[in-house]
């Protein structure tokens, strides 16, 4: 689980770091997707599966992520808190990748871990969780683990919610099992900023 230092200081500063999504205001809009929430967006918690929860995964850091239900293949780097007590974003670049906030669980490990990926990347176009709000309940995501091995998820839910409501106890709160969270922009652009955000939930896989 999250330390409470750390979580207080990542949920205060969340939406700073997703304001950063459209920055440079030279990447796409949202475009095809219009600002429509997700199909399963709500304002409800996520559901969990009444089976057991699958056996929680040894510590180890994330290096890759992949969902192919929207055509994510990514290296996975490190983030942690700036100096102003934000969290830190992946690097506006062509080559965007996702990041693992490092103050969360490893993948599989008991708990909420969290992952941040752009929308879009200024002048270089679309960002890697691009496409974060078509994911439905039911399709998979694969974290490669650092230790060779790989920690396989699956979604319960996709919500795209105002910023102004973020649900900081559904994303950062104590669970009991291995859950994944990824975190994106969304929603209508104004200038170089979104709404919304889309978070995405999903649970240790058998």
């Amino acid at each position: 689980m999250i330390p409470l230092r750390g979580r207080a200081l990542a949920t205060a500063a969340l939406a700073a770091l997703l304001v950063g999504c459209g920055n440079g205001g030279g990447g796409t809009a949202q475009g095809d997707d219009g600002g429509t929430p997700a199909r399963s967006a709500t304002t409800t918690p996520p559901a969990h599966s009444s089976a057991k929860s699958p056996r929680p995964l040894e510590r180890s850091v994330p290096v890759g992520l992949r969902i192919p239900a929207i055509g994510v293949d990514t290296p996975v780097m490190r983030l942690g808190l700036a100096s102003d007590g934000t969290v830190e974003v992946p690097p506006v670049t062509d080559d965007d990748r996702a990041g693992w906030y490092r103050h969360s669980p490893t993948p599989g490990q008991t708990g909420p871990s969290v992952l941040l990926g752009h929308v879009t990347v200024g002048t270089h176009g679309d960002g890697v969780f691009r496409h974060l709000a078509r994911l439905h309940r039911g399709d998979r995501i694969e974290a490669r683990l650092e230790n060779g091995t790989a920690a396989e998820f699956t979604v319960t839910a996709v919500r795209t919610v105002a910023k102004a409501d973020f649900p900081t106890d559904d994303v950062y709160g104590d669970v009991d099992s291995p859950e994944l969270r990824l975190i994106t922009c969304g929603g209508p652009r104004v200038g170089e900023e979104y709404r919304d955000n889309v978070i995405a939930f999903a649970e240790l896989s058998e």
